[in-house]
């Protein structure tokens, strides 16, 4: 596999702490990762593909100042752990969040990775959207994980005669399950797999979508469409509406963080997107405006 530029991205992530391969210098990194590279589809939001060669990555996420999903941030981080010595074992995972208990089985299309330090696996999660990981978190500990924002935990348990981890994030009070995952091998075809369905498939949130994310300190920027949230470490939300193109680019490259290269094609998708939801919002049954914060329905209010 080639090899990360590591200068140019601990400069992309604004590092230049230790780079033993220890707990506070995965944490470290994983702070700085989540806050500086921020979490977005906008490929496939334009129809365009999304490349898991490390070349395209660097290039991507580092020098065009772009930000991924969590294919992308897991390839990429997984290689500079690599590099500083870490032992790192990517893993598929089926979102469980957003879905009702009873819905099918989803396929296994979230990549994470398991970092080994001693005897002591993390999990490393620095792509799950509105809700990304900020800290390394214990796989064998049942109790409950605090982080700079959510507090998480890690359920296991035996499915078809395997162990199964479901991770969980208290949100209001509630645990909320975010996906579950095994130890099996999974293959880089898997992974090429299960980008293409997240980047291509009509089913996949991304492609009909705009979605965005990123931690800023105490803060977590959403923007789901034209719907923007903010969520701070102390609970508060703030949701606003961002009506117009313009507003919503300038959130995208001011508050986001990325930097936006085909404006005119992103301007015509999103006003293609923007008179879709209006009309939705106008005849939708019983005429109620939904309020979303990062992509799962909250609540409803009339308009």
């Amino acid at each position: 596999m080639i090899a990360v530029d590591l200068s140019a991205y601990l400069a992309r992530i604004g590092y230049d702490g230790a780079l033993d391969a220890s707990l506070e210098t995965l944490a470290a990194l994983h702070w700085h990762h989540v806050n500086r590279i921020p979490f977005e589809a906008l490929n496939p939001f334009l129809g365009r593909p999304v490349s898991l060669s490390t070349g395209d990555l660097e290039t991507k996420l580092v020098r065009q100042q772009r930000g991924g999903y969590c294919h992308e941030h897991a390839q990429l981080f997984g290689q500079v752990l690599r590099q500083l010595g870490f032992a790192v074992r990517p893993l598929l995972a089926r979102v469980l969040w957003g879905r009702p208990d009873e819905a099918p089985t989803p396929a296994a299309t979230h990549q994470l990775l398991l970092v080994t330090l001693g005897d002591e696996p993390y999990v490393v999660d620095i792509g799950f959207g509105a809700l990304t990981g900020v800290a390394p978190l214990r796989l064998h500990e049942r109790g409950l994980q605090l982080t700079r924002h959510e507090t998480f935990r890690i359920r296991a348990h035996q499915d078809l005669h395997q162990d199964m981890y479901v991770v969980e994030a208290l949100e209001g009070g509630i645990w909320r399950a975010l996906y579950r995952f095994s130890m099996a091998t999974v293959g880089q075809a898997d992974y090429e797999m299960a980008n293409w369905f997240t980047a291509c498939h009509p089913s996949s949130p991304f492609v009909g979508q705009l979605i965005a994310s990123r931690v800023d300190g105490g803060v977590r920027h959403i923007l789901h469409n034209d719907r923007y949230t903010r969520r701070h470490a102390d609970g508060r939300i703030e949701r606003h509406l961002r009506g117009g193109t313009t507003a919503i680019l300038a959130l995208l490259s001011d508050v986001m963080g990325i930097r936006l290269q085909d404006t005119a094609a992103l301007t015509h998708r999103l006003e293609t997107l923007l008179r879709r939801q209006v009309s939705a919002r106008l005849c939708g049954p019983g005429s109620q405006r939904a309020l979303i914060d990062g992509g799962r329905l909250l609540a409803s209010e009339p308009s």
